[in-house]
């Protein structure tokens, strides 16, 4: 008998523990919201992973799903800013190796101010109705749409079989990492400026 009343008691614990977590992930408004606007972008699992946790910040609002989206793009271009200049200065660089990462680095730079800049715009959308805030949307969609055509002309250096290898793969890996986040905020930005 004992052990069908341990069996019995542990089968409920989960049962309520179950329970339990999937009522408070349903309770949450923001996470159901975030989930709901990054399944429309093109990378709906990053989307979702990179927002969720300012959950508690974005709750349901479209302005501050944007704007966080644009500082998620941000940090990362920060990040491959921080990377490209530390492997520009590894030694065993080929010269043409050296070259791209160079080109690449001013791509992500313009691409950095980019996204900065259009964070501050966003800002100034809470401020303005009408054509103004048709204008100030106009110059963030610009500029964040020039930030990825930025990223994505970074691996243009790269080209052939010749810069084949693990410093180019490197490359790549990085800059697709702040594609996908820069492009799942364009998408966002795009969807806040519809609602609006």
């Amino acid at each position: 008998m004992q052990p069908k009343i341990a069996t019995s008691f542990l089968l409920l614990t989960v049962v309520f523990f179950l329970a339990g977590t999937t009522t408070s992930a349903a309770v949450k408004p923001s996470s159901s919201f975030i989930r709901s606007s990054c399944a429309t972008v093109t990378y709906p699992a990053l989307c979702e992973q990179s927002l969720s946790p300012f959950a508690e910040t974005i709750k349901t609002s479209p302005a501050e799903l944007a704007r966080t989206a644009l500082a998620v793009s941000l940090k990362q271009s920060q990040s491959t800013q921080a990377y490209l200049n530390k492997l520009k200065k590894f030694k065993g660089l080929k010269p043409r190796e050296r070259s791209a990462i160079g080109d690449c680095l001013e791509e992500v730079s313009d691409s950095l101010e980019r996204v900065s800049k259009s964070i501050k715009e966003l800002k100034s959308c809470d401020r303005v109705k009408g054509q103004e805030f048709i204008w100030h949307m106009s110059n963030v969609q610009t500029w964040v749409s020039s930030a990825l055509t930025d990223e994505n002309t970074c691996m243009d250096g790269f080209g052939g079989r010749v810069m084949e290898g693990r410093i180019k793969t490197s490359v790549r890996g990085q800059i697709t990492s702040v594609a996908h986040v820069t492009s799942n905020a364009l998408a966002l930005v795009n969807s806040f400026a519809q609602k609006h």
